[in-house]
């Protein structure tokens, strides 16, 4: 038996397993096996895993600690800071970082071929960063940061690396003003963190990384006044299609883990 797993904690909500699982189901992969595994030291955890695990999907508070254990650190995964992906190989473990594969497949499906040059980016966290990477891939240069406290400083060597260049704004700025001046806008933040600011923020296509539940009230209050919207559900399957791919050395059925992911969620 082949397996992987996803590590984390919490880890009892992940939908990790339905994708991979699904994935496996579609190819016949009969000999592997997908979990999850609740984890908090991620170097005990590794010093005694069987030689059966080929790879791990890596969610927090792990991601940072995949990135230090690594023998092995993808370019991306560097420049982001942290890994949601580590895959055994003769040289040791590998760490990738597959959300920029998650986010790009998000922002692909809400913007098709439209070539956008602005963003409005709500949350400044761990999140945040594989969001601005995707971005950079689709042509934006210019981010404007929304977030209660000012913390551009920790995104700058991402952003100049990326070409981004950023500005910031609050909560008491014309928020209004700035979704309407943006080509799209990405929350990273959950939904109740913008309670009272709905109205104002709702006007660009939206990209809002919570999946569950899904519709988001930000995403019904955009989706109302005409605008196209996009949730995590995407960014989530995205990148579980790259992780599959490293795992297994298959290519994904994407429409399969997809759908699979759709039904755990009661969506049509």
């Amino acid at each position: 038996m082949l397996r992987a797993a996803v590590l984390g904690s919490p880890i009892a909500h992940s939908l990790s397993p339905v994708l991979h699982n699904a994935g496996y189901e579609a190819l016949n992969l009969k000999e592997w096996d997908y979990t999850k595994h609740e984890v908090t030291d991620l170097s005990a955890f590794l010093a005694e895993v069987g030689e059966e695990y080929c790879g791990f999907s890596v969610t927090m508070p792990l991601k940072f600690d995949a990135l230090a254990y690594a023998d092995i650190v993808s370019e991306r995964a560097e420049l982001i800071g942290s890994a949601n992906t580590l895959v055994r190989t003769p040289e040791g473990w590998r760490a990738d970082n597959t959300d920029t594969e998650g986010v790009l497949g998000a922002l692909d499906e809400l913007l098709g071929s439209s070539q956008p040059s602005s963003a409005l980016l709500v949350g400044s966290g761990g999140t945040a960063r594989p969001v601005l990477w995707g971005l950079a891939q689709r042509g934006v240069k210019d981010v404007t940061v929304l977030n209660r406290s000012d913390r551009l400083a920790e995104l700058r060597p991402l952003a100049e690396a990326l070409g981004l260049t950023l500005h910031a704004a609050t909560f008491e700025d014309d928020l209004a003003g700035l979704a309407r001046a943006a080509d799209l806008l990405v929350s990273t933040v959950p939904s109740a963190a913008l309670e009272g600011y709905l109205t104002q923020l709702a006007k660009a296509p939206v990209f809002d990384v919570i999946y569950d539940p899904w519709p988001t009230p930000l995403t019904v209050y955009a989706a109302a006044d005409g605008y196209p919207t996009v949730g995590g559900h995407i960014m989530l399957a995205n990148q579980a299609y790259s992780q599959f791919e490293q795992f297994t050395g298959h290519t994904a059925p994407r429409a399969e883990m997809l759908a699979a992911l759709n039904k755990a969620l009661k969506l049509p």
